[in-house]
């Protein structure tokens, strides 16, 4: 059965996962939430959400205009990244798929900065960027930062919530394997439901 969509809001959302707030590839790969009982957030579900999702992040103008074609490239580009996640934290070699995916975003960052001349204050160098551009200026940040945490020395602390259903991704601390509070006692309390399970089969035998 397909999981129901529904509206981000602050108690549907839960907070950002460990190292997302020092690695933005790992909070976009986290923007598709999966919750209990089925639910399922996509913070880049529509053109408008992945335009305020970009704006928050320094990565479009609010007045992008962001259509669904941007859309759908941001949300493939997400499920590479999920993909060379769940392998370096399987330990897997990676989909060619998901790897040439980033290769490719990454070519689309720009070389250089231009030479400009401004008749006021003379000679300066700028990255140009048109709005054309906008969409590929954020694919190209969103995988080399990916590539960097992939490539660093925080690419060991990676890991997966090990709290169902939740599919997001952290950097781990210590033995910390869930992405928030909420998750923790979960996977705590579905723990001890499977302890006091076990017991009353073994007293019933």
């Amino acid at each position: 059965m397909r999981a129901m969509s529904e509206p981000a809001t602050p108690e549907a959302e839960p907070p950002p996962a460990p190292g997302a707030e020092e690695y933005l590839a790992l909070d976009f790969a986290n923007s598709a939430i999966a919750l209990p009982g089925g639910r399922f957030v996509d913070l880049l579900g529509t053109p408008a959400a992945t335009n305020e999702w970009l704006t928050e992040r320094g990565l479009a103008p609010a007045d992008a205009g962001v259509q669904e074609m941007c859309t759908s490239q941001l949300r493939a580009l997400r499920e590479h990244l999920r993909a060379l996640f769940a392998a370096r934290v399987a330990g897997m070699p990676p989909l060619p798929a998901a790897l040439a995916a980033v290769n490719d975003a990454l070519g689309k960052a720009p070389t250089a900065a231009l030479l400009h001349w401004d008749d006021r204050n003379g000679p300066y160098r700028a990255v140009p960027c048109p709005t054309s551009q906008i969409l590929d200026r954020a694919l190209a940040t969103l995988a080399a930062n990916a590539a960097d945490l992939l490539t660093g020395p925080d690419a060991d602390r990676l890991t997966a919530c090990g709290s169902a259903p939740c599919t997001r991704y952290l950097l781990r601390h210590g033995r910390r394997h869930w992405c928030s509070t909420r998750c923790g006692d979960r996977a705590r309390a579905a723990r001890a439901y499977a302890r006091r399970t076990r017991a009353e089969a073994g007293a019933g035998l």
